[in-house]
């Protein structure tokens, strides 16, 4: 079995993703903000009651009448190139757990994003955890080594903890430092309000017998 068998090709219209998107996006938004409230707030006994109460209904609704989907989300795309990435735990839109980190491509070649984390984020007091700080850098490096042309998973990922990353807005960056064959490497870091806090280094693989196009199914090719 493929290692990107998740991936399916599906002939839909770009706006059959920008409905859902529209539809479910501002539902992600509000549970992080409930998300970060829930950890900050010191309500009474009654008013965390009632919360509990409006959350359990916002659930049965969305549960609704067997519509919610079994399993993994996996990541469906068109012939445009349009993807349902929205379980992805670094840029789920639909996902509350994710920040979610968005990225700019430059045209020097660098990857960027900027972001802000919250106390949802907090590993030491007051800053990032350390797995959050992967886990975004890793889907980057991604994302920089597949350049939206190829498929790639990460082979190898090298993390140097320089220092402590307060919370709050914090920068990524990453760019391609050598390709070879299947084999692209990746170097890129994390800073905050203190400098660079992480930086990493990465072996990413484009997978034998994928599409090297994200949006064009083999047959097409």
């Amino acid at each position: 079995m493929s290692d990107l068998a998740g991936f399916e090709y599906v002939d839909l219209p770009d706006a059959w993703f920008d409905e859902r998107e529209a539809r479910f996006e501002p539902l992600a938004v509000q549970l992080r903000a409930v998300n970060d409230l829930v950890i900050r707030s010191e309500v009474d006994d009654a008013a965390a009651a009632a919360a509990l109460e409006h959350l359990r209904a916002a659930a049965a609704l969305l549960a609704g009448a067997g519509e919610a989907e079994p399993g993994a989300a996996g990541v469906r795309f068109n012939a445009s190139g349009r993807a349902s990435n929205w379980g992805n735990a670094a840029v789920g839109r639909r996902n509350a757990v994710a920040p979610p980190l968005v990225t700019e491509h430059g045209e020097d070649g660098v990857v960027r994003a900027r972001l802000t984390l919250g106390a949802a984020y907090e590993g030491p007091p007051g800053h990032v955890h350390g797995g959050v700080s992967a886990l975004l850098l890793d889907h980057l490096m991604g994302e920089t080594a597949s350049q939206f042309r190829r498929f790639t998973a990460t082979g190898t990922l090298t993390l140097r903890y320089v220092g402590p990353l307060p919370l709050g807005e914090v920068e990524l960056a990453g760019r391609i430092v050598a390709e070879e064959g299947r084999k692209i490497r990746v170097h890129a870091s994390i800073s905050g309000g203190r400098g660079v806090a992480v930086e990493a280094d990465g072996l990413f693989i484009v997978p034998r017998g994928e599409p090297v196009v994200p949006g064009v199914p083999a047959e097409q090719r």
